[in-house]
């Protein structure tokens, strides 16, 4: 029988696409109408890359984002607390890469369509809720004119977002995202590129910060890229604003008061801030991580499972990952609670000690305590952090992450060339 999917996003499409590397059939239900390239920059890891590559998209990512050469972390004051190289640079076999969201969806559902066929994601109907039986479990869709139909499969895969359905009905009592107090205004603007060109930039301290790169190449007439930015402000969670808004459209005068005075020699922020021609404002949100992701046939994937705060750079990267092990899992144990399980156990502890750790502010936290040392004013850093010191915070990430560069470069691949799922065999239906 076919693996049901809720959701296409980065997570959902991933999926689809490790089903068809090993030959499981699977069906994709898509909320939206129509998949457009909506959203803003986000960054894919090493160990994320390696996985699309793997699945034969290195073409279509070099074409659609930029490979991310350096990051640097900075005080309020522009002074370079710490930089080190990524991707290539840093020695990894994979690049580390810098992109546009929505056109990174977009291209995973072109290739989605191409090897699995137009019909493979349908669009328009939402996930609303499951039931499931010794036989298989049945998925019910509701599309926007109030028609409701069920669909029956294997196993359910539930990658419709921090808002899941699916998660809510597993989950009845869990009640909204959980704000932290920090708010995210969210942008591209037409600029020229800073530092090495291709940089991953964060400015400031916990309770403000600014983080750039950009996500498109170089004209070269111009010299202007899509540079990508975040202007952070964090409250107290008690704080009175707008949390329940979703991709709201922002207001300059609300945080650029703030960042007026951050103009460096390598950025001018507040000009960066001005020139964006669409701004939208997020509260930053997360879930608490759940003691069990799964319900014998169903189990959840990338936000719908571990939605986290976007510090580290890992949420797409996490998601991605998941899709992997699940396939990998699949190949290994077949239609069964047993993949289920053993993916579950793989990655619901790593991705739940990101979760908590991105809301310890992950290794931006080195900002904040250059911050509390000196208020970001310094002549050399090595006079507030040792050099072992800051090192430390950023290979401790890696680790916790799961892209540490000599584990990512020497371990085998997770799903081989060669593998194959096979519906039939032991184990294939203990579902």
């Amino acid at each position: 029988m076919t693996i049901l999917v809720a959701g296409a996003g980065i997570a959902g499409l991933s999926f689809a696409l490790t089903c068809h590397q090993i030959g499981a059939p699977v069906k994709l239900f898509e909320q939206v109408d129509e998949i457009r390239p909506l959203g803003v920059g986000i960054n894919l890891q090493p160990h994320a890359i390696r996985e699309l590559m793997e699945l034969g998209l290195e073409d279509q990512l070099d074409d659609l984002g930029i490979r991310t050469r350096e990051v640097a972390y900075f005080s309020k004051h522009g002074r370079q607390i710490w930089s080190e190289p990524r991707g290539l640079e840093a020695g990894y076999d994979w690049p580390q890469l810098s992109v546009h969201r929505g056109k990174l969806q977009l291209m995973l559902m072109r290739a989605v369509r191409d090897r699995l066929g137009p019909d493979a994601v349908q669009t328009g109907w939402k996930a609303t809720g499951f039931s499931q039986d010794g036989e298989g479990v049945t998925l019910s869709l509701v599309n926007r004119k109030g028609e409701t139909r069920t669909e029956r499969g294997s196993i359910l895969i539930a990658a419709d977002g921090i808002h899941s359905a699916i998660r809510a009905q597993m989950n009845p009592d869990e009640g909204p995202p959980v704000w932290g107090g920090a708010v995210l205004w969210r942008a591209t603007s037409r600029a020229k590129p800073f530092l090495t060109g291709a940089s991953m930039a964060m400015a400031g301290h916990e309770w403000q910060k600014f983080v750039t790169y950009p996500i498109s190449a170089t004209d070269p007439e111009t010299g202007l890229a899509d540079i990508n930015w975040v202007a952070e402000i964090k409250k107290q969670p008690d704080a009175s604003w707008n949390r329940e808004d979703w991709n709201r459209p922002g207001k300059i005068a609300d945080f650029l008061p703030a960042f007026e005075t951050w103009k460096f020699d390598w950025l001018d922020v507040p000009a960066l801030i001005r020139s964006a021609s669409e701004i939208y404002e997020y509260p930053m949100v997360d879930r608490d991580p759940l003691d069990a992701w799964g319900d014998r046939r169903v189990t959840l994937m990338g936000d719908a499972a571990h939605p986290m705060y976007p510090i580290g750079s890992n949420g797409a990267s996490q998601a991605i990952l998941d899709a992997r092990v699940l396939g990998k899992y699949l190949v290994e144990h077949k239609l069964s609670e047993t993949a289920l399980a053993a993916y579950e156990d793989e990655r619901r502890p790593a991705t739940s000690r990101i979760v908590i750790a991105n809301r310890g502010n992950g290794p931006d936290q080195i900002m904040q305590v250059v911050e509390d040392k000196c208020q970001g004013m310094f002549d050399d850093v090595t006079e507030v952090m040792t050099t072992t010191e800051l090192q430390d915070y950023a290979a401790r990430y890696k680790a916790l992450a799961g892209f540490d560069l000599a584990t990512l470069n020497t371990r085998p691949p997770l799903i081989s060339p060669s593998s194959r799922f096979r519906q039939d065999g032991p184990g294939a239906h203990d579902v």
